[in-house]
């Protein structure tokens, strides 16, 4: 197949089509002299940024020196992507394909591409994201600055184990080209470094060979948390991809799912998703709701258990089929809790969370609980570590919510894990210190002209 294009002079986008340049822009309101208010997905505020488009790469150093921070397509949950009273550069407007090889698999494209639109151009073509977190809409800076993780990292790890190389702009105008033979520390650095090692301008990543669009799936009810680790021990040696539903209001009864790519080269429908038409005024996740939804989704795969055939779209991105789905939390917005426990206390230390959030009677109808496989970490500040991960979503209600996360804190804490820091809005920084051993290392690399809500809380500045 070969090198099916090739970027030259700025005129490839998405679909190698012609374009014409874009510069670097800023995008202000003339009256306030701010352009917008940004929130993150969780939707805990919306405070005042300036908004800066970064539109070719040719500008970005010259447009970056004033200071500010990157902003990807905003997926993050908590503050990783803010910086209230300052500068927001989108790097949306980095969006083309710069080169792709259909025989090697190896594709190199700006990071404003979103993960979703590599899929697009891809598939068709035999090759998939080696690894594919839980939403299409995510950009490839984005991906590298948290390195997200998808259902397989016991076989395929983390996005940062697949970048091959990344350029690097500087708010002082260095440029530096960071691979694993050319300034690999800076590779490190930047892979989890959470947009603070400089502006991610452009990757090449390596992808993966499937036959098409489909997976061989398997849905398995379980009653508790023992029967998941069972099932989860057994499922890592034969399916590549294994996650679990739980029930965090029945104490451990859960659904697990596990999946390989299918032989299949079957056509898929048009992707048709709806748009949650409104934000209600309250949260529509409380007590009630949540134990019905919860109930009635455990009986339903029950019902259904077994194995079947399944597109990509519905098992890596079943949210993404809700447009806008975080509105349901209404106006309050809501908290994502992802923690990671050690294998030596994973049992226990699952078991306690769940008990206290049951305790709480609060909890989340998107409750993910999944194994880590044990590999080296390809970042500094990478999430991902022997061990089991256990995300929650929690509606904003105050103190209530965040007493409850200082006992979750206590429970992780003892257990010597860590939380995920692209989820998080409200973690210390003697826990963020204490999950991650090699942050003094990381700190040599920080760009002094780049901070964020969540630098400031964690690191002071």
């Amino acid at each position: 197949m070969g090198r099916i294009w090739h970027e030259s002079a700025r005129t490839y986008t998405l679909a190698g089509s012609a374009a014409k340049p874009r510069d670097c822009r800023d995008e202000v309101d003339p009256l306030t002299g701010w352009s917008k208010r940004v929130s993150s997905w969780g939707r805990l505020n919306a405070d005042l940024h300036r908004w800066t488009v970064l539109g070719d790469r040719e500008s970005v150093v010259a447009t970056i020196r004033h200071g500010g921070l990157p902003f990807g397509n905003g997926r993050s949950y908590g503050d990783v992507c803010l910086n209230p009273g300052g500068t927001l550069w989108s790097t949306r407007g980095l969006d083309r394909f710069i080169a792709f090889d259909g025989e090697s698999g190896v594709v190199e494209c700006e990071a404003g591409v979103l993960l979703g639109e590599i899929i697009d151009v891809v598939l068709p073509r035999g090759w998939f994201l080696p690894v594919a977190p839980g939403t299409r809409y995510v950009t490839v800076g984005g991906a590298i600055a948290n390195d997200v993780h998808g259902k397989g990292h016991h076989r395929t790890g983390s996005f940062g184990d697949h970048l091959l190389s990344l350029q690097l702009v500087r708010t002082d105008g260095e440029l530096i080209e960071c691979s694993a033979n050319a300034n690999a520390d800076w590779l490190r650095a930047t892979i989890g470094g959470l947009g603070l090692t400089g502006v991610i301008t452009r990757a090449r990543l390596q992808l993966r060979r499937v036959a098409g669009a489909w997976l061989d799936a398997d849905a398995q009810p379980f009653e508790t948390l023992d029967a998941f680790f069972a099932l989860s021990g057994a499922a890592t040696r034969d399916f590549e991809y294994n996650v679990a539903w739980i029930d965090c209001a029945a104490g451990g009864r859960g659904v697990f799912f596990r999946a390989n790519h299918s032989a299949s080269c079957d056509p898929l429908l048009p992707p048709s998703p709806r748009r949650f038409p409104l934000e209600p005024p309250i949260s529509l996740v409380n007590r009630l709701s949540l134990r019905a939804f919860n109930a009635a989704y455990f009986r339903a795969h029950q019902i259904r258990q077994g194995r079947r055939q399944q597109d990509y779209r519905s098992f890596f991105f079943p949210l993404d089929n809700l447009l806008e789905w975080n509105r349901i939390y209404g106006p309050r917005g809501f908290f994502q809790y992802q923690s990671l426990v050690p294998p030596v206390a994973q049992l226990e230390a699952t078991r306690a969370m769940l008990q206290e959030i049951s305790r709480s009677r609060m909890g989340s109808f998107l409750a993910v609980l999944k194994t880590f496989g044990d590999r080296p970490a390809p970042g500094l500040l990478s999430f991902p570590a022997a061990g089991t991960t256990l995300a929650l979503d929690f509606p904003n209600q105050g103190e209530n919510t965040l007493a409850l996360f200082r006992r979750l804190d206590a429970i992780v804490l003892a257990a010597g894990g860590r939380l995920y820091p692209a989820k998080d809005a409200r973690m210390a920084p003697s826990m963020f210190a204490a999950g991650y051993p090699r942050l003094p290392e990381f700190l040599r690399f920080r760009d002094p002209g780049i901070a964020s809500s969540l630098s400031r809380r964690l690191l002071g500045s």
